[in-house]
């Protein structure tokens, strides 16, 4: 059966090459944003969609807008079964909506955690445990029926690259599933979404990436390995800077001020509740080293 994929991110281009490994739903048609520019010298970058389809010899397209009359019409012409969305990052609206059946991957047990950063913010608040669902895609945000969905427990150790490495995983068993089931001629039984269950994953903000030690060091632990590694946590130096921070663990520590501190050649973030030691960690224009590396090399802005 023919398919068309829309997508940008990471996530999306593994669920891309699991959709390509199959011939029978080997997408004719992938479309993903415009390049950017990107890193420290803002030169410009495909986004890994569309690094996937090229590597894949897929047919894409990059439009300013996946609603124009010309991206619509080039969409149809394919003449799609299915139009598989994942992480796509732009608002689709009518008459795409209304053309195809748009089945989205959502990397979240919906309806839990709608929106652009759910397995971030799975991570972030402690669940036990997430999953990817499979809706069909309408106006709302996420707030399309579901018709396939897979739980995947949280561990005390994953970060967002771990866990979302298995979900994509779990995505594309279950996105295969779906489109097996199409391919049959069996119709996918849709169940509306229970309202009263929603939250939403916000998309992650500088605030969201800054340690702040008013909260707890558990709360903390968290966020770094939410955003690690791809977006990765930051602290507050006493000068102002901001230290990067991509590996931390719980301590046993007291202190009377909170902050950034080293302590017995650790160092440490001395928090409201708890201390977090700060493992792996990444200076201003540096790369990524060892937070005792860091310590002997550079030490801390105002230490004797």
């Amino acid at each position: 059966m023919s398919t068309v994929f829309l997508g940008t991110s990471d996530f999306a281009a593994e669920i891309l090459r699991r959709l390509a490994e199959r011939p029978e739903h080997r997408p004719a048609l992938v479309l993903t944003r415009p390049d950017r520019p990107r890193g420290r010298g803002r030169k410009l970058a495909s986004p890994p969609v569309a690094e996937r389809a090229r590597a894949l010899g897929l047919a894409l397209e990059q439009p300013d807008s996946v609603n124009g009359a010309q991206t619509v019409a080039r969409i149809a012409a394919a003449k799609p079964d299915a139009v598989v969305v994942c992480a796509f990052g732009a608002l689709i609206k009518e008459p795409l909506l209304s053309e195809h059946e748009l089945l989205n991957v959502h990397p979240s047990l919906l309806p839990r955690w709608r929106g652009a950063a759910p397995v971030e913010r799975a991570i972030m608040a402690g669940d036990a445990e997430t999953g990817v669902s499979i809706m069909r895609l309408t106006a709302g945000l996420d707030s399309g029926p579901v018709c396939l969905a897979g739980e995947q427990p949280i561990g005390e150790r994953d970060t967002y690259g771990s866990l979302a490495a298995r979900l994509a995983s779990l995505g594309g068993d279950l996105l295969l599933a779906a489109l097996d089931r199409k391919a049959r001629g069996d119709a996918l039984e849709f169940v509306e979404q229970d309202e009263t269950g929603v939250t939403y994953a916000e998309k992650i903000t500088a605030a969201d990436r800054l340690l702040d030690p008013l909260r707890s060091a558990a709360e903390l632990e968290r966020v770094v390995r939410a955003l690690s590694p791809h977006v990765g946590a930051r602290v507050a130096l006493a000068d102002g800077s901001l230290l990067g921070v991509h590996e931390a663990s719980l301590a046993e520590w007291e202190g009377a001020e909170l902050g950034v501190c080293e302590r017995d050649g650790r160092l440490l973030l001395l928090c409201s509740a708890g201390a977090l030691e700060l493992r792996s960690v990444q200076p201003p224009g540096g790369r990524a080293m060892d937070a005792g590396a860091y310590l002997r090399g550079r030490g801390l802005p105002g230490r004797r």
